[in-house]
């Protein structure tokens, strides 16, 4: 097809929408669960109107939603035959790093060389630690200014699908069917999709773009529990404390150092192995907690880790008499890809439509997940694209400003497919 994407637009609004600080807060309840997403949301509200979609809405819940209806002549063959394809990003940045008042700096005709941090010269950017920037010579390359995390997880995936809507508005001679488009709060936190209004959203099939390296398409995730190992201790007046006092704080410690150090860990995990990763600890003398995620591609590698904290506990309590320690487990998400092998056609169009935006496709398994894995299980298959941005969730992370062109031109290309190949056939069954 014979389309441009305007990347300065997408630039633009990438490099606005970072600005707008959208920490999400675990600790908090409701959704969204802080209000600053509330002025994101805002923005992307009167951005859709702006450019025209229709049925634009900003939810009781902070969702934004829209829709941009099919342009299929009515006297065309696949006329009323093609299915509502979604295309979702989160607003949503991790509250690992600090995501307020992120300056965004923009390095163009990246030189091969490192790319430094004005506010912080004691980290940088070179190929030999990111690899992935070996292939970005004479590309422009976003990062922040070194203080906090960038954005664009997954203010870069907001960006690409405006530019998607962008090219097909400009671009009418580009079939597409219905077309359903949602931004999420709170996906960092596990709770990106809790408030989703799956009905009035209207998708058959869906997508979020929110993945990383050029040319991905996933469609297999981990599974997910998270864990909370409470320990109850025996406080004591530290004068008086002899033979009496079991401090939970350092039975929480002792715990914690009982972890395997050469397996079961992200640091010594690759591929498909799972592990089990402790995340925080609080509390005090009297009681303690310590909170941890499992990951595993298998639910019985969840129950085999979720076993192992259980036998790790039961050994702790044994050498600290006195103290009680209870494991709870929280279901969190499972592999998309059991729901996605009912609807292969999902996946396959996404892998020609990158193949059709001239790139290699790439097929990893995510060693994370996202909002697709819990939409998939709600009967909504979406598998997840790549946005070009890398190191996540931390200081050093980037995007190649061209290769989130690229993700945009999969998109165009990936709509045009579904109008030509796409059958109408209705949600899966939920699970």
């Amino acid at each position: 097809m014979n389309f441009t994407i305007d990347e300065a637009s997408m630039l633009a609004r990438f490099m606005r929408y970072v600005q707008i600080e959208t920490t999400s807060d675990e600790e908090a309840e409701g959704t969204p669960s802080s209000a600053c997403q509330w002025d994101l949301a805002r923005v992307l509200e009167q951005d859709l109107k702006d450019l025209g979609l229709e049925d634009v809405r900003l939810s009781d819940h902070c969702y934004v939603y829209a829709k941009l209806p099919a342009n299929i002549p009515s006297d065309h063959p696949r006329f009323n035959q093609v299915p509502a394809v979604g295309f979702i990003s989160h607003m949503d940045v991790s509250p690992a790093v600090s995501g307020k008042n992120v300056r965004p700096q923009l390095h163009r005709n990246y030189d091969g060389g490192k790319i430094t941090f004005p506010a912080n010269p004691e980290i940088a950017l070179t190929p030999e630690t990111d690899a992935p920037l070996g292939d970005c010579r004479g590309l422009d390359i976003v990062t922040a200014d070194g203080t906090t995390l960038l954005g664009a997880d997954d203010k870069a995936g907001i960006a690409i699908i405006f530019a998607l809507l962008e090219t097909l508005k400009a671009n009418p001679q580009i079939l597409h069917g219905p077309l359903c488009i949602a931004f999420t709060p709170d996906e960092e936190i596990g709770r990106g999709v809790d408030c989703f209004e799956l009905e009035s959203f209207g998708a058959e099939v869906a997508y979020t773009v929110d993945g990383e390296s050029l040319g991905e398409v996933e469609d297999e995730t981990f599974s997910a529990d998270a864990a909370t190992v409470k320990i109850q201790g025996i406080n004591v007046h530290p004068g008086y404390a002899k033979g009496k006092l079991v401090n939970a704080l350092k039975i929480a410690c002792d715990f914690v150092n009982r972890l395997p150090k050469d397996r079961l860990s992200p640091e010594t995990t690759e591929g498909t192995e799972g592990f089990v990763h402790p995340v925080g600890i609080s509390g005090c003398e009297e009681s303690c907690q310590v909170k941890f995620i499992i990951r595993d591609f298998a639910e019985e590698g969840l129950v085999q880790k979720a076993d192992f904290l259980k036998q790790l506990a039961e050994q702790t309590a044994k050498s600290w008499p006195g103290c009680k320690i209870e494991v709870e487990i929280r279901e969190q998400y499972r592999n998309m890809k059991q729901m996605l092998r009912l609807r292969p056609e999902v996946s396959d169009l996404a892998f020609e439509a990158v193949t059709k935006a001239g790139l290699t496709p790439i097929h990893n398994p995510i060693r994370g997940g996202t909002d697709g894995s819990r939409l998939s299980f709600m009967g909504l298959p979406t598998p997840n694209l790549f946005t070009g941005a890398h190191n996540f969730h931390g200081l050093r992370e980037w995007v190649a400003v061209q290769h989130m062109t690229k993700s945009a031109e999969c998109c165009v290309e990936l709509v045009s497919l579904w109008a030509q190949k796409g059958q109408k056939r209705g949600l899966l069954p939920s699970v």
